[in-house]
């Protein structure tokens, strides 16, 4: 675990290194929400219960870093109740609409009295938005400590200013075997309040899971 700790923390470093002195001057931003199923990679995070998440944002320029944290629960095999994710890089748009990202993340679960759970992914992302307002994009997610890779592909469309809808496929491969793919569709409504209200159906083909299983869930946050 030492060896994903210090990778992690060398990444995020030398990302905070290249911004230089310029992170005073930058933007910073928060969010809140809560949700009633926590699902990642089509994957409930919190055992088919409620969570609440939030995190805060730095942003100067292409460069970026952040930290976003949510309670989880992986059921009676885990003590751990939180997740905290740390991550930065850099990402920009060009005027043809084209967008690129690139970046670090670390996944941490810091009540763990395990620390396996920890781990890094290295990111990488393209977009492309085409003169209609509909977006389509790639990303990619390496983690170099186990070898997983997870492919994800999203398409997005801006019915009005405050309604969007969006849908993306993804699959999940991992070194030791047990790969899945999963996807999602789902709108959003920017309520006149500031309230983003999003509903979302996931699904996966994994058989005989619950936390795989299709479902649909319900999102309200709020950007600070």
């Amino acid at each position: 675990m030492k060896t994903k700790v210090s990778r992690a923390g060398v990444a995020l470093v030398a990302l905070l290194a290249t911004a230089g002195t310029a992170m005073a001057e930058g933007e910073w931003s928060g969010n809140v929400a809560m949700t009633s199923d926590y699902v990642w990679r089509g994957v409930s995070q919190s055992n088919e219960d409620p969570a609440i998440q939030g995190g805060f944002d730095y942003a100067n320029g292409s460069f970026y870093a952040g930290t976003w944290a949510s309670n989880v629960d992986f059921g009676d095999d885990s003590d751990t109740n939180i997740e905290a994710d740390f991550y930065g890089g850099f990402a920009g748009a060009f005027e043809n609409g084209m967008s690129w990202d690139v970046g670090v993340i670390y996944y941490a679960y810091p009540d763990a009295d395990e620390s396996d759970l920890d781990f890094v992914e290295i990111k990488g992302a393209l977009g492309y938005e085409f003169a209609s307002g509909l977006a389509i994009g790639g990303e990619a997610y390496w983690d170099p400590d186990n070898q997983n890779v997870y492919l994800n592909a999203t398409a997005g469309y801006g019915l009005t200013d405050a309604l969007s809808i969006d849908a993306s496929v993804g699959n999940y491969s991992f070194d030791g075997g047990g790969d899945y793919t999963n996807w999602s569709l789902g709108g959003t409504y920017s309520t006149p309040v500031g309230i983003d209200v999003d509903l979302r159906y996931w699904g996966t083909d994994v058989d005989d899971v619950d936390i795989s299983d299709d479902r649909f869930v319900l999102t309200l946050s709020k950007s600070l």
